[in-house]
This record gives structure tokens, C-alpha cells and sequence, in this order.
């Protein structure tokens, strides 16, 4: 059958929860001992007295009396007995018989057992040999029909390893069923075997043997009486001879164990008493000679180790110190009627020592771990260093205060070791420590620690601040201060980045143990990963400092004065950095005011430089005086240039997606053009505080059109109407749609009847960016105002030369009810000279216009052609080609413009102390 299987103590195997198993037919549960147990005459008696010989030696003459009287008087109780016996043998043979385990565990394990179970029954005369499942389910059976079906009687008792027995009535009479579990190597139950023998069959054969059984219980008897007595001479030489000897070897053999243990053995009385101790635990425990017999409480142990000790209660592992040594005691009580305890003793103070290191430096790898998840995680230099000092408090250090350079605080690079320090990040235990606060300048001497840390780039230990002279001379009324508080050891760690000088870290101690050399190492460690981080946040400050100027220097400063609109305005950056949000206020020809607001998409010195190469364009385009739609087709052209240079020299960042709003309102009518490729549209506060959102034509982003026609709407604005031009990162935020913001600026604007247009800004951001911004925004406010009808003054000119007399003469009586004669020979001049290039040169309808604005004395003449007049020196000898001239030479500035039905040809005079003056040297000039 292959492999014998293993055989499992029952004493092993009372652990384990056996499955639910049953015999072949039910009965009740019986406890059955072993072989071994049931047969006490093959143990050999132990004493070598001679009473005690004799006395066994009646007792096994009075069994075996006691025998013969049970075979011959209960012949059918010791058949049953029998009957037990040999079905449990042949269980427990065919249980462990080889390869028993694994036919069991095999895929087929009827095919492995039937045959050799029916062996065995035939010649072990038993009436079956069944192989079960740990289940229940039969494997083997002399009756093949009855093969895999369950027993339902549980097994419970067989598989936990005692053998299981039931004496039941069968259909042959009493039968004796014996059940044992087999086991595999790892002591797991794999199977049961029961084995069952009819009563009957044992019973015939032993009324056979009965009279062979009576004599040779005769003949026992005579051979016991003869050699009892030459047994007990035997034994008696034998114990004066060897008795001794070998009981002197076995104590000597036991003491030599119980002294040679590394291991201190104490073994104490019921009473308390010391009645063993061997000499490691008299050392341990520095006993007396003469420490036997005493009381335990009474040989000068600490009191909790002799409380332990006298009370006999079970411990384990219990620590205690007796001297300089760590001592794990651990104490057993023995059972029995004198009581007592047995106690052993554990030298631990190196393991204690050895743990206590493991322990630091787990807390070391642990602190450096919170650093590298706690420090940097903004990119600002002073909350770095607060990190820095909350990493380190209080798991390294009592108190810890960072400084670093004036240079590195503004963005630059650092200046050197003996560059000044500005203490930017202290914390503590405690807050009232006499150590110097944030914000002081620090100026080290060089014999101070920090200096000598600082020009080495090494980490700097004074484990005794009391004697150091180098720090205690810096500020001698201050250390004193610091000391008595105290603190008595610092470390000073320099911060490094990139081979370069930050700052200084200094941790300091004062109710924790001196700082030691093994804690430089991580002080440095930690001063390291602050000091990246710091430098990442130095760079990031001078590169945002570096975009914020750029930008800023971009951005209008102070916005012109004009009598067309009251503006106010702001520019808020995101909190993320520099964008490319921008606005301008750009003065055009006839009092005229262009409003432009754009965005710029992403973020840092790309996208300020994008802005401030947009706002050039802008003011280059209007200088033209190009309308609106014009002005964003020409503008969404250049942007679309501008991403096709950035591609073709391999710059991944574009301004394809760049929004703008234009406006152009004249004071005069009241008319405002607009236009808006991508951009929010604006808002529109009219006098009576009621808020509107006009509906803007939207053209795609710039850069995108892709030659799309631009549409403008016209706005009829009333005096005192505000117009609000913004860009996204107003009304669009995290966590909020356009529609929200746009109703919360309609509410914020809502509230600001009558306000100013800088108070109007400023209740617009409190309202709508209280907390501040994830994207930069704009905001232009202008409050509009209308020309007065008496500043203005029309006529039409008739297409005649003739006509220009009568023109030049009512405008000079014009001039003279502004009482402005003085500048009447100027003005006749200037339009003498455009009206008869109009009437010769143009064409029907002209017209004339003057506008008073301010200090400025405006000109317009417009005639219905496109032609556009240039300006050039004429020569000495032309007769013509000076009108021009003359007029760029008296007006402050003049240029042209193009209307839907022709264009206007203006100049502009500076009146008062701006005027023309003496025109003497200009007519006596060589023309």
C-alpha cells in the first residue's frame, strides 16, 4: 500500500476541531486506554527495597489470582474485552499500515483500500474493516453496495486522536466496533478506519483455552513463588552495590546542569523560603553564601522583584533592575500539596540597550519621513523654514529657528557666508524662550558656532552652551537670558543648495538630553531637504518677481485725463502667479476714447510678454483710428503669425486662444462701437443704477478666426452710464459657471449707484474675489460724459472755392464766443488749407467741424473719397505742396481717418500756453 503513514499522539492532535464523522450503526460512546496502559505487568517495578519487592510481588500474585477468578467467572465481560481489543488493534494496524495516509489523500481511494481491507479482515478474523471519510463517507465495506454512503454517528472523539469504541447489538449478537483517524505528516486528519468483531466469535475461542488457561495460571503461580525470592536477593545485592554509585551520578549530573545554565533558577518553598538557587542567579541577584532557607523579602532585593517572588503568582517577562542589570523574571507556581515556585532570571541589559538604538533610529527614519512629505509643500521661502521648524519640534529638538539671507528672502542669488541673516521661522514648547524673534537682522561674529557653520558648510554641535565662549560673547546679557531658561545644547546646520549658502538652521535643547554627535546626522539631513526646497522657492520668487515687473512695467500706469469718460481701473494677478490679463485707455482723434481689455491665455513671463507685444499692436492699430472689427481682424492676424514664427523655431507655447474687447466712444454723440473676438461681453450701469449685459457680437478667439468676418454692435450711452469691461477670471471660477458670477457681478454693481468708478472697482473685487483669485483679472470702469452742444460747431461746405471765405469767417467768430481770438489766425490757416484740398481734390458732401475739448482746439474736414493726403518737403522752386506742412507745423498732431462714406482729415491745437505762438520764424523759413 506505498508509504506507512505517520502516527500522531493524541496529545497532538486535541487542538484541531474534527469534522462531524459515524460508525457504521449508532451506539453509545465509550472511553477505551490504549495497550499499553491496559497491560501493567510489562512495567518493570523501580524500587530496590526488599519490602517494597515483596510487596510487589504479592500484588502480582494477587492479579493473577484475580485473573483466573475473571476468566473463569466473567468469561462474556472479558470476551467483550477481547472482542474490543482485537478489533482496536486491527484498526489501529490497518490506521497505520503503510501508505494507509496516502491511498486516503489519492483521487480514488476505494480502488487503494478495498482490496487490502478485505485482506485484512479475512485474516485478522474480524467481521469488518471499514475506511471512512473525514465526513463520514465510506471508502471500503465487505458489502460493496454500502461503499459511499454516510454514516451519520459523529467521529468527533476518533479524530482528535483517541481511539473510539461501541459495544452495540448486531444482527450476528453483541459486536465491539473500534475506530481510530489517520493522520498525514503535518498531523491533519485524512480519513477513519473502524473495525468491528461479533462477541461470539471471540467468546468460543476462549471457553476453547480455558482449561489451557487454568493450568497455566497454575504454573504462574508456582514460578512466581520461586522467583520472587530469587529476584528479591537479586535486587537487594544489587541496590548495596550500584544503589549509591548511580544516585550520586544522576545528582551530580542534575547539579552540573542546573550551574552551568546561562540562566539564573530559583526554586522558593510554599512558605516563600529560598530552597535553591543556582550561581547565575546568585550573581544576578548578588546573593549571600548562606541565602538557602531564608525568606526571600529578607535578602535585599528591590521590593517589587521580592513581592514577586514571595507571592508565587505566574509572570512572565517582568522586568526589574537589580543594580545596573535588567533583569525578565519569570515565575511558575508547582502544583502540589507543599506549593512552592520555580523563578529564572534574564541578563537584558545589552537586548534593552540594542532596543533602545533600534528605537532612535526608527524615530530618526521616521522624522525624515515627515520631512519629506511636510517641508516644501508651498513655494514660499518662510513657510518652508515654519515647516522646517514644526518637523523638528518637538520629535528632535526643544526649540528650532531658521534664518536666511536678505538676498535669498528677495529672489536673488546669495551673496556669500558672510551675508546678513534675517530670522524668519522660531518654534517651541514654549513661547516666552528668550531666543531672539522673528523678523530680527542677525549678524554673527565669527567665533560664533553659527559663523564657524557657516563658512565650513559643515554642521556645527556645542553640547554645553554654558561653556561656549564663541556664543556666549555675540550677546553675552542674551545667552545669559537663554541659558537660564534652560537651554543647554544646540546644533547649527547651514542650508545648502546647489553649493550655495541660504541660510542657517538652529535646533536647541532644554528639556531633552544634550544633543550628541550621532545627532548631526540627521539635524544635516534635515537642514538638506529644507534647503532644496527653500532654493525652489527662491527661484520661483525671483522668476515671479522677474513676470510681476515685466508685467507692471507692461500695464498703463497712469491713465490719461478725459473729458470723453471718468475711468477707473485694476489689475489683480492670480495667486498662482503672473498671467496675461491687460487693459488700455488709448485718446483718439475728435475726443474720441478707445476701451480695450484682453487676455492672454497661461500664465508666467510668456504670457506678460505676450501682452505687452498685443497692447504695442493695439496702440499701433489705433493710431491708424481703424474701427473695431477692423482692429481685431488685423489683431487676430499678427497673433496667427506670431504662433507660426514660435513653430517653426520649436517653441512649444502659443497665443492661439487670446481674447480682446474693443471700444471706441465718442463724447459727442453718445455713439459707442464695439467688438469682442472670444471675450466676455461688457456691462452697462445706465444712470438710473439699473444693471444690463448688451448683447455683443463674439468673434472666435484670436488666433482662430480663421478669416472670419468681425461684427461690432453700437451703443447709444447716456451721461453718467458706466461701462464695465473685465476679463474671465472675474466672473469664472472654481466650482462656479459664468451665469453665477455674471448675476454676482450684477448684484455687486447693483449696489454702487452713484460711486466713482475707482469706488465702483473696488466694491466689485470685494464682492466678487473676497478671498482672492485662481486667475488674474482686469477690470475697467469708465463713467461716460457727453460734449457740450455749445463746444461743437457744424458746418456744410458747399463745393465751391468761392465758399472758403465764408467758412474761415464764421469760424472765427466762433473762436471769438469761446474768446478764443487768439488762436483765430492759426485755426483760419489750418482750415483754409484742408477745406480747399477738400473742395479740390474731394468730393460733395464736405463738411466742417470744430471741437473745443478741454486745452485742445480740434479741426475736422470731411469729404465723401478714400484718397488720403501724404505729406512732403517741396522744393524751392515748386509752387505748391507746402499745405500740409504748414498745418503738421501749427497743430500739436493731425492725421486722417476713414469713414463708411469717406474720410476726415483733422488736426488738433494746443491751446493757452501750448499754442502757436509767433508764426514769424516759421513763414520767413526757407521753404
Amino acid at each position: 500500500m506505498g508509504k506507512l503513514g505517520r502516527y500522531v499522539p493524541a496529545s497532538r492532535r486535541r487542538d484541531r476541531v474534527p469534522p462531524e464523522a459515524g460508525p457504521p450503526e449508532a451506539g453509545p460512546k465509550t472511553r477505551h486506554r490504549s495497550a499499553g496502559r491496559r497491560v501493567p505487568w510489562l512495567r518493570l517495578p523501580r524500587s530496590v527495597a526488599g519490602q517494597v519487592f515483596l510487596l510487589q510481588l504479592g500484588v502480582v500474585l494477587l492479579l493473577i489470582a484475580t485473573a483466573v477468578l475473571v476468566l473463569v467467572i466473567q468469561d462474556r465481560n472479558r470476551a467483550i474485552q477481547e472482542a474490543g481489543d482485537r478489533s482496536l488493534v486491527a484498526a489501529e494496524s490497518f490506521a497505520n499500515a503503510p501508505g494507509t495516509a496516502e491511498a486516503m489523500q489519492s483521487d480514488d481511494p476505494t480502488a487503494e483500500l478495498q482490496p487490502h481491507a478485505e485482506v485484512v479482515r479475512k485474516k485478522t478474523g474480524v467481521d469488518y474493516v471499514v475506511a471512512l471519510s473525514p465526513y463520514g463517507f465510506r471508502w471500503t465495506h465487505p458489502d460493496p453496495d454500502q461503499i459511499g454512503k454516510h454514516v451519520s454517528t459523529s467521529y468527533g472523539q476518533a479524530l482528535e486522536g483517541e481511539p473510539h469504541q461501541t459495544t452495540f447489538d448486531s444482527s450476528l449478537g453483541k459486536a465491539v466496533d473500534s475506530t481510530v483517524a489517520v493522520f498525514d505528516e503535518k498531523g491533519n486528519a485524512v480519513g477513519l478506519v473502524t473495525v468491528g468483531v461479533t462477541v461470539d466469535k471471540v467468546t468460543s475461542v476462549v471457553q476453547h483455552q480455558l482449561p489451557v488457561i487454568f493450568a497455566a495460571g497454575g504454573v504462574a503461580l508456582l514460578l512466581a513463588a520461586g522467583g520472587s525470592a530469587l529476584v528479591s536477593g537479586r535486587l537487594r545485592r544489587q541496590t548495596r552495590g550500584l544503589g549509591p554509585v548511580e544516585m550520586t551520578r544522576m545528582y551530580e549530573h542534575h547539579d552540573a546542569v542546573l550551574h552551568a545554565v546561562r540562566e539564573g533558577v530559583i526554586i522558593l518553598d510554599g512558605d516563600g523560603r529560598l530552597l535553591l538557587v543556582n550561581d547565575e542567579a546568585r550573581r544576578l541577584l548578588a546573593l549571600p553564601p548562606e541565602a538557602e532557607g531564608r525568606p526571600v523579602t529578607g535578602l535585599g532585593l528591590s521590593p517589587a522583584l521580592a513581592e514577586l517572588l514571595a507571592s508565587g503568582r505566574a509572570a512572565t517577562d517582568e522586568v526589574f533592575l537589580a543594580g545596573d542589570i535588567l533583569l525578565a523574571v519569570s515565575v511558575r507556581p508547582v502544583v502540589g500539596p507543599q506549593g512552592g515556585s520555580v523563578a529564572t532570571l534574564r541578563d537584558t541589559t545589552e537586548l534593552r540597550a540594542l532596543a533602545g538604538r533600534a528605537d532612535v533610529a526608527g524615530g530618526r527614519l521616521q522624522l525624515l519621513y515627515e520631512a519629506s512629505t511636510r517641508i516644501g509643500t508651498t513655494l514660499d521661502m518662510e513657510r518652508t523654514a515654519e515647516e522646517l521648524t514644526e518637523v523638528a519640534v518637538p520629535r528632535f529638538a526643544d526649540f528650532a529657528t531658521v534664518e536666511l539671507a536678505e538676498s535669498v528672502l528677495q529672489g536673488g542669488e546669495p551673496t556669500g557666508a558672510s551675508m546678513e541673516l534675517r530670522r524668519v521661522a522660531i518654534e517651541g514648547i514654549r513661547d516666552d524662550v528668550p531666543l531672539y524673534p522673528v523678523g530680527r537682522r542677525m549678524n554673527y561674529a565669527p567665533g560664533n558656532p553659527v559663523a564657524i557653520g557657516m563658512a565650513t558648510g559643515r554642521p556645527v554641535l556645542v553640547a554645553d552652551l554654558a561653556l561656549a565662549d564663541g556664543w556666549r560673547v555675540q550677546n553675552p546679557e542674551r545667552a545669559r537670558k537663554v541659558i537660564e531658561f534652560g537651554v543647554h545644547s544646540m546644533i547649527s546646520v547651514p542650508l545648502r543648495a546647489r553649493g550655495q549658502l541660504l541660510g542657517v538652521v538652529e535646533f536647541w535643547r532644554s528639556e531633552q538630553d544634550p544633543f550628541e554627535p550621532d545627532d548631526l546626522s540627521p539635524a544635516e539631513e534635515l537642514a538638506a531637504r529644507a534647503a532644496v526646497c527653500i532654493d525652489n522657492a527662491r527661484r520661483y520668487t525671483r522668476e515671479h518677481t522677474t513676470a510681476v515687473t515685466l508685467q507692471r512695467s507692461l500695464l498703463p500706469g497712469a491713465l490719461p485725463e478725459l473729458s470723453a469718460l471718468e475711468v477707473g481701473h485694476r489689475y489683480l494677478p492670480a495667486q498662482a502667479g503672473v498671467g496675461g490679463d491687460w487693459y488700455d485707455v488709448i485718446p483718439l482723434p475728435g475726443a474720441r476714447v478707445a476701451l480695450v481689455v484682453g487676455d492672454v491665455v497661461g500664465h508666467g513671463l510668456h504670457a506678460a510678454a505676450t501682452m505687452g507685444r498685443l497692447r504695442t499692436a493695439v496702440h499701433n492699430f489705433a493710431a491708424l483710428d481703424l474701427p473695431p472689427d477692423e482692429l481685431l481682424a488685423h489683431l487676430d492676424d499678427l497673433i496667427t503669425r506670431i504662433d507660426q514664427d514660435a513653430a517653426a523655431e520649436g517653441e512649444t507655447e502659443s497665443v492661439t486662444g487670446a481674447t480682446c474687447l474693443y471700444a471706441v466712444y465718442d463724447p459727442v454723440s453718445g455713439r459707442c462701437v464695439l467688438a469682442r473676438a472670444g471675450h466676455p461681453g461688457p456691462a452697462l450701469v445706465s444712470p438710473d443704477g439699473s444693471v444690463t449685459f448688451p448683447d455683443i457680437p463674439v468673434a472666435p478667439p484670436l488666433g482662430v478666426g480663421g478669416g472670419l468676418p468681425v461684427e461690432t454692435a453700437v451703443l447709444r450711452l447716456a451721461a453718467d452710464s458706466r461701462l464695465v469691461l473685465y476679463t474671465d477670471g472675474l466672473v469664472e471660477a472654481r466650482g462656479r459657471d459664468i451665469d453665477t458670477g455674471l448675476g454676482m457681478l450684477s448684484e455687486a454693481l447693483a449696489h454702487t449707484d452713484g460711486a466713482t468708478p475707482d469706488d465702483t472697482c473696488r466694491a466689485v473685487l470685494d464682492a466678487m474675489l473676497g478671498t482672492g483669485s485662481s486667475d488674474d483679472v482686469a477690470l475697467l470702469v469708465a463713467r461716460t460724459r457727453l460734449l457740450d452742444p455749445e463746444q461743437v460747431e457744424e458746418w456744410e461746405v458747399p463745393d465751391d472755392p468761392a465758399a472758403v471765405s465764408r467758412i474761415r469767417a464764421e469760424a472765427t467768430r466762433r473762436l471769438e464766443s469761446w474768446g478764443l481770438g487768439e488762436a483765430a489766425f492759426t485755426t483760419e490757416l489750418i482750415l483754409s488749407e484742408l477745406v480747399t484740398n477738400a473742395i479740390r481734390y474731394g468730393a460733395s458732401p464736405i463738411s466742417l467741424r470744430l471741437l473745443r475739448d478741454g486745452d485742445s482746439l480740434i479741426c475736422e474736414v470731411a469729404d465723401g473719397t478714400s484718397t488720403s493726403p501724404h505729406l512732403r518737403r517741396a522744393a524751392f522752386t515748386d509752387e505748391g505742396g507746402r499745405g500740409l506742412f504748414l498745418v503738421a507745423q501749427m497743430s500739436r498732431r493731425w492725421g486722417t481717418r476713414y469713414t463708411d462714406r469717406g474720410k476726415i482729415i483733422w488736426a488738433e491745437q494746443a491751446l493757452g500756453a501750448g499754442g502757436a505762438g509767433d508764426l514769424t520764424g516759421l513763414l520767413m523759413a526757407d521753404l
